[in-house]
């Protein structure tokens, strides 16, 4: 049977690049193959509610959508449909309204449905390809924590954002004689931390993957000052935590992962009982999310898109697109979301930010 209608959503959290998908889908399925699209407001809470909020797709609706970021339909990291939280007596409940959404996609005449999104939002994709729903993947998130792609769009533009504010903290950081830590998004994935912190010239870079020892950072803020270098540059990513502790978080609304806080400031209050200069933290937050994508997550997720739409057209269902070296291929989704990609002892990056010196606060050296 040929696809006459295929549906799109993008869901989790929101990243640069997410427009040109849908921007890259839309003209490629009706420009190309004829296919109408349904765009799905707010993930798959769209699709969950009653009535549904869907908006049909045509070229004029994703014009200039390219330099944008956000994305036009909304997204949501609190509907998953296994898990819908739905109010009941004054009381919050998560109720399982997958097959609704099923019944859903076959009244609007979907014929397949396009999920862009990170672990979270590709994971119910494929349980509800387990369930019949024809679905194709495309890997978005900052974090670039998704096996089975070398890299995810989001990603380069959400460091170089970094990279500009470790630039400008150079600057005050010097000036000030001070120590400034920077605290950059990533989960339970230190490779933002990681591209920024060597990009952006880090003395010590934080990461989740290997809890830190302080004394190490206030040795290299030591070795520093002994060679005439009274300020330092400390890269934190959000997960990280000292040797012996744990993550510290906050928590969220039903249905949401718990927020991961005060990692910057956990470095600056342990800094303060051991070493006398100043210290300053910086929280990038959400910054990272914004604004408009990098050329590399323009390129890239056009190319995401259009590959979604040929694997609908070439029935490749229960996969996702991904970047495999200089290509794009469709990978099982089970083997997209079945392990989180972080960094290891065996990341070239890694190896090259300690051979130049960049202390990361728990490996031993080679």
């Amino acid at each position: 049977m040929g696809v006459k209608r295929i549906a799109i959503l993008t869901g989790g959290g929101d990243c640069p690049g997410l427009n040109g998908v849908l921007r890259a889908v839309v003209r490629s399925a009706t420009r190309e193959h004829g296919i109408e699209v349904i765009g799905v407001q707010d993930g798959f809470e769209g699709l969950a509610v009653t009535p549904a909020r869907v908006r049909r797709l045509d070229v004029g609706d994703v014009r200039g959508l390219l330099p944008r970021g956000g994305t036009i339909l909304g997204t949501s990291n609190r509907a998953n449909p296994f898990a819908f939280p739905v109010k009941s007596r004054g009381r919050v409940l998560l109720k399982d309204v997958s097959r609704t959404i099923i019944r859903r996609l076959r009244t609007l005449g979907v014929d397949a449905l396009v999920v862009v999104g990170g672990d979270g939002s590709l994971s119910i994709a494929h349980e509800m390809g387990k369930l019949g729903v024809r679905v194709v993947g495309v890997p978005k998130t900052i974090d670039n924590d998704l096996s089975a792609t070398d890299v995810t769009f989001g990603f380069d533009t959400a460091v170089a954002t970094a990279v500009d504010a470790l630039d400008k903290l150079h600057t005050t950081a010097e000036s000030h004689h001070r120590v400034m830590i920077l605290e950059v998004m990533g989960r339970n994935a230190g490779w933002i931390a990681l591209h920024a912190g060597v990009a952006g010239g880090a003395d010590v870079i934080l990461l989740p993957e290997f809890p830190y020892d302080i004394r190490r950072v206030v040795a290299k803020i030591a070795e520093r000052a002994r060679h005439n270098c009274h300020f330092s540059i400390i890269v934190v990513a959000e997960g990280a935590f000292p040797a012996g502790g744990r993550v510290k978080t906050r928590k969220s609304a039903v249905g949401a992962l718990a927020r991961l806080v005060g990692a910057g400031e956990r470095v600056a209050t342990e800094l303060r009982g051991l070493h006398g200069g100043e210290s300053r933290v910086t929280v990038l937050g959400h910054v990272q999310r914004g604004g408009s994508p990098s050329s590399f997550d323009r390129v890239l997720s056009t190319r995401f898109g259009a590959a979604a739409v040929d694997a609908v057209v070439r029935e490749r269902f229960g996969t996702m697109v991904a970047l495999c070296g200089a290509a794009i291929e469709t990978v099982p989704l089970a083997d997209a979301v079945g392990v989180q990609k972080r960094v290891d002892t065996s990341t070239e990056l890694l190896r090259v930010a300690q051979a130049i010196g960049i202390e990361v606060g728990a490996i031993t050296r080679r």
